[in-house]
């Protein structure tokens, strides 16, 4: 028995979830002290430098006017961006409608609509509920995932438009001072989405409890649909949102800097606010929506292979519940963890910003490997017996401990090893800036060889997670393994938003005309969320590996696949096929991207053209008519790339069968994540070659510079191409792969029923 009474698990789990959006709401509090109105004259002043909205640095420039037009702009990127995500999200209403259609019809039809109990897939002897009311609750959990997805993602987006000029006026007082603005309006959207997603899976499960009683089998089934949910949305998020960010990005780089000859951010580019806009749809809103996929997905995951172990055939609810106590644990580390970067060590100088965001990765993983073992010593039995393929398979809880904390590590070092191919600190990417003094050509070369090099120690550390997970709790392993890589998920999102959060506060000082050194500090916060942005980049990417593989084991188990031979004509067609998938859809996002920036493009120099003294700074660009090139780009791109995701698993299994249907699952997963670890780290590249050819920080950086030199240039196409790669194709993939492995699960029992049609016919 484990020490945990279920007593006590049931009042654990949601407080853990309201502890942390209490701690989201704090953060935001103290986020909102920062005023955006000028000061007024004998205004009393606090001591800790928030009562006072500015700190005079630059004399002669009017205040009001610099925060006015601070505020203007903060409106104009949050208009721009609520604007393109109601859009979206009328579009993404209506599939969800559809296809919450289509998963009641085909789940209700396995036993063609009845309403009579039948005999459990796992266990024969006992009687589970109707087939017609799985359907129903699959529909009603596949709908709870997709809004929550949705609202975690427009939130994230409502604190980083709320957060980004703050970032700005708070530079003036001191780069410490701005740092934390921009961290603690991360942590806002990190501890939000962990906590909803885990409170709203708590409640589904309690709620649907009540009509399953102790049928855990078709329970926890049906809660599968959570998962579907949750990364369907995630998908259209980061595909439009993508194509959006990129189409404006490519635009306003190739006309401004390459042809013009302006800086970054300069407010007589038309693209700028569309590019700003883009910062928050697609790497706040849309990698929201992604990383709560595949939280959902590995709990749902690890959910389905308990229910069938001995956990779920003893009703053992502490130890079924597991995978949301890990979890819990995981809020209140993180929690600890972002003290120390907002509270405990301040920064005070530029050079110290970086550390402080890396120092957030180890101190979160030392923490959580000390919360994981506690949990594993107090939820879990000792000896406990786990499902796999058929049997159950003993396993002691330190067992499970190891398996969780490997996926914890793993990501640690995915993370690094991501971090040292991106980041202008080490000799990989200064090799691509050189390799601009002799053109782009050069530079694509260098940038391309290093994604594919990128790959290999982040699959090694997949590889060996696999193996060691698998080898001690079957599938269970691997889904509480991808669980681990996502259990400091709260701090990893905080690091990811404050990214985009700069970067808009950098391109906010430049539009509102602010000093040199003010950008230099908010340059100094962006060059720092770019490194770990790609850091967040690698945990998505490793996390969705494991879950999607955990997903494809439940799918195999529960549609009744004795063994994926690689030698039948069945699976290898679909093993074939599986692998192309990857870059058919990544055809279909760079193309979107690269046809939505071509119209950008040509808007820019139309407007630079004709309309008069728009160089010489007395004429206002027209910004809106960027920002609709994008918005409309988008929203028509992503339904394609989306329809190919949903509906492969849906055509191969129901004419082709669950053997074809597992070797494209298989196919993907291991095309899938190479293609996007290259793609990301490639993009990655070239962008920080460009930005540390711009810095000048070294000898060696200003030898290649300066800016507008014509290796600043190549480094600029560089980055134009990268472009779509690290921010549209790379990120989208994961969810490929993901999605695909858990619309195959919720449909499994349709395809065991009915699938496989032409193989029937001949």
């Amino acid at each position: 028995m484990a020490i945990l009474s279920d007593v006590a698990t049931e009042v654990l789990i949601p407080i853990a979830a309201i502890i942390g959006i209490g701690f989201s709401i704090a953060q935001w509090v103290l986020v909102a002290r920062v005023k955006l109105a000028p000061s007024q004259p004998g205004a009393s002043r606090s001591k800790d430098g928030y009562g006072d909205s500015l700190i005079e640095e630059e004399e002669g420039l009017n205040d009001h006017n610099v925060v006015a037009k601070c505020a203007e702009i903060q409106n104009a990127i949050a208009e721009g961006a609520t604007s393109f995500l109601f859009t979206e999200y009328q579009y993404v209403g209506v599939f969800m409608s559809i296809f919450a259609v289509v998963i009641f019809l085909f789940l209700g039809s396995v036993e063609g609509f009845s309403t009579k109990t039948h005999p459990c897939t796992y266990s024969k002897d006992k009687e589970c509920k109707p087939a017609l009311f799985n359907a129903l609750f699959s529909t009603v959990s596949f709908l709870l995932g997709a809004i929550t997805s949705v609202v975690s993602g427009f939130l994230g987006m409502k604190i980083a438009t709320y957060a980004n000029a703050r970032t700005t006026l708070e530079a003036r007082k001191g780069v410490g001072k701005a740092f934390i603005t921009a961290f603690r309006s991360g942590a806002v959207m990190g501890f939000l989405l962990a906590s909803n997603g885990l409170l709203v899976l708590y409640i589904a499960i309690n709620l649907f409890k009540m009509y399953y009683g102790d049928d855990w089998e078709g329970l926890f089934e049906s809660i599968t649909g959570y998962g579907l949910g949750g990364s369907s949305m995630a998908l259209f998020g980061r595909v439009g949102g993508g194509i959006y960010t990129k189409a404006a990005d490519v635009g306003a780089d190739l006309v401004g800097k390459v042809e013009r000859n302006i800086p970054e951010d300069d407010p007589r580019n038309p693209a700028v606010i569309a590019d700003n806009v883009g910062d928050n749809v697609g790497d706040i809103a849309g990698m929201g929506s992604d990383l709560f996929g595949s939280y959902a997905e590995s709990s749902c995951a690890a959910l389905v292979v308990a229910s069938i172990s001995s956990f779920g055939i003893n009703h053992d609810f502490t130890g079924m519940c597991y995978p949301l106590l890990v979890s819990s644990m995981g809020i209140i580390v993180c929690l600890i963890t972002t003290l120390f970067a907002t509270d405990f060590f301040k920064i005070k100088a530029v050079k110290e910003i970086e550390p402080s965001l890396k120092k957030q990765l180890i101190i979160s993983t030392a923490l959580m490997t000390v919360g994981i073992a506690l949990v594993s010593w107090l939820a879990l039995p000792y000896k406990f017996t786990i499902f796999n393929f058929g049997e159950q398979k003993e396993v002691t809880n330190w067992g499970l401990f190891l398996c969780v904390s490997i996926g914890l590590w793993a990501g640690l070092i995915i993370g690094y090893v991501t971090e040292y191919y991106t980041s202008n600190a080490y000799s990989p990417v200064q090799d691509v800036a050189d390799a601009c003094r002799t053109g782009a050509a050069t530079n694509v070369i260098f940038g391309l060889a290093l994604g594919y090099k990128s790959v290999i120690i982040p699959i090694f550390a997949i590889a060996l997670g696999i193996y060691v997970s698998f080898t001690i709790a079957a599938m269970y392993g691997i889904a509480v393994a991808a669980l681990g890589m996502l259990s400091t998920i709260a701090t990893g999102l905080s690091i990811d938003a404050y990214g985009p959060i700069s970067d808009n506060a950098g391109g906010i000082a430049e539009m509102a005309g602010m000093s040199h050194r003010i950008r230099e500090r908010t340059d100094a916060l962006d060059a720092a969320g770019n490194t770990t942005a790609a850091i967040g980049k690698g945990f998505a990417i490793g996390s969705a590996a494991l879950v999607s593989l955990a997903l494809f084991g439940a799918f195999v188990s529960r549609a009744g696949v004795k063994v994926v031979d690689v030698l039948s004509p069945k699976v290898i067609i679909g093993l074939i096929v599986g692998a192309m998938l990857p870059y058919w859809f990544s055809a279909m996002t760079m193309k979107s991207v690269g046809s939505a920036a071509l119209k950008m493009v040509e808007e820019v120099r139309r407007q630079f053209n004709t309309i008069p003294g728009l160089m010489e700074g007395t004429g206002k660009p027209d910004y809106a008519n960027c920002v609709k090139i994008s918005t409309d780009a988008s929203i028509k791109q992503m339904i394609p790339p989306g329809a190919l995701v949903m509906l492969t698993p849906l055509i191969v299994g129901t004419l082709f069968g669950v053997q074809t249907l597992s070797g494209v699952l298989a196919g993907a997963l291991v095309s899938g994540v190479q293609v996007a670890i290259s793609a990301s780290n490639t993009g990655g590249a070239w962008d920080n070659a460009k930005k540390y050819i711009e810095a000048g920080a070294s000898e060696h950086a200003r030898s290649l510079g300066p800016k507008g030199s014509d290796c600043h240039k190549a480094a600029v196409i560089g980055d134009t191409i990268g472009d779509p790669l690290k921010d549209t194709s790379g990120p989208s993939l994961n969810i490929l792969i993901k999605l695909m492995a858990v619309e195959s699960l919720v449909f499994a029992p349709f395809f065991a029923t009915h699938g496989g049609i032409l193989f029937k016919l001949f």
